[in-house]
């Protein structure tokens, strides 16, 4: 018998052996640099979302933390990037709201949305603003839709690409208003902007921290917010719904995930370091200045609303006929 417990103890003992290193290095993460992965470029709420968290990370953890903006492709590129990284903690990934239509939008991914990646956290949400250059002439929801049937295809909107937060608003919105509006995507929403006031295109929906400061100076007009009820950001706007439209809603939001196989402790270590940053007072006042409300959930709470928002915007896409561009 003292052979056979022995026996058992030396089994039990190597084949725990493995496990040791993992576990201790799950205790002591991070302790090199860590990367966060932004599919768009510099300028957006996704990118400065990326370089707030990451401040806070390497304030509280002592690892440099590096923003790479990875751009293109309809957030593919950047998307595909993160998918094939190492599930080891060290590259995390922000998730746009087009995470959860592409899969809808386009036939093959070089990723599967469910498979290769583990929610971190659902960090914030937004409104999008319905703006338009005030060259058009355009006051009011009522007036855009006028303006839209009078020349169908005439007016010209733009966005951060397909499957984008705002490509989609302003396909719902045509789809509701039955108006005729032309896309002219974008790599992000500085450069969509900048051409929005330029007059190379008339209108746009965009989140509010991408826009309000250019609607504060006059150089944008906007008509109305798409979530369901005022926003507090921006008081004096009407809801798409209260304007013209009822029934339009559309709420836009930010995430962080990590490369599927990370293992659960550094998950976890990473959703209590990053909701406990987004809690910080300096942190809500910064975002709020934006427009931007936090949320931090747990990850079971952020996989159940992207599963919410894939089968919501599938129906969008299918009824608006959206292909890749």
């Amino acid at each position: 018998m003292p052979k056979r417990r022995f026996l058992a103890a030396a089994l039990a003992a190597i084949a725990l052996a493995p496990l040791a290193p993992a576990f201790a290095q799950d205790a002591s993460y991070p302790t090199r640099a860590i990367k966060i992965l932004v599919p768009y470029p510099p300028g957006g709420f996704n990118d400065t979302l990326a370089r707030t968290i990451g401040a806070k990370l390497q304030a509280a953890w002592g690892q440099p933390v590096v923003v790479e903006n990875r751009p293109g492709g309809n957030t593919l590129i950047g998307t595909e990037a993160a998918a094939r990284s190492p599930a080891d903690g060290y590259t995390i990934f922000v998730t746009p709201f087009a995470f959860a239509v592409n899969q809808s939008i386009f036939k093959k991914l070089p990723y599967d949305p469910v498979k290769d990646f583990a929610p971190i956290t659902l960090a914030a949400t937004t409104p999008n603003i319905l703006v338009v250059n005030p060259s058009l002439g355009v006051n009011s929801v009522k007036e855009l839709i006028a303006r839209a049937k009078e020349k169908p295809g005439a007016l010209n909107y733009a966005s951060t690409g397909t499957g984008s937060s705002n490509h989609l608003s302003m396909e719902l919105f045509k789809q509701m208003a039955g108006v005729d509006i032309t896309h002219v995507p974008y790599k992000g929403s500085a450069p969509a902007v900048t051409d929005l006031i330029g007059g190379q295109v008339g209108l746009m929906f965009d989140n509010v921290p991408n826009i309000i400061n250019q609607v504060k100076a006059g150089r944008l007009k906007a008509l109305a917010v798409t979530t369901k009820e005022k926003s507090p950001h921006v008081p004096d706007l009407p809801t798409v719904s209260e304007a013209g439209v009822p029934g339009y809603e559309v709420t836009v939001w930010f995430g962080f995930a990590a490369p599927a196989g990370t293992p659960r402790p550094i998950l976890d270590k990473l959703n209590a370091e990053i909701v406990k940053s987004l809690r910080m007072p300096d942190v809500r006042e910064k975002f709020s200045a934006q427009g931007v409300d936090v949320v931090g959930s747990s990850p079971e709470q952020f996989a159940a609303y992207l599963r919410q928002q894939m089968d919501l915007w599938a129906k969008v896409v299918k009824a608006a006929g959206v292909t890749p561009e």
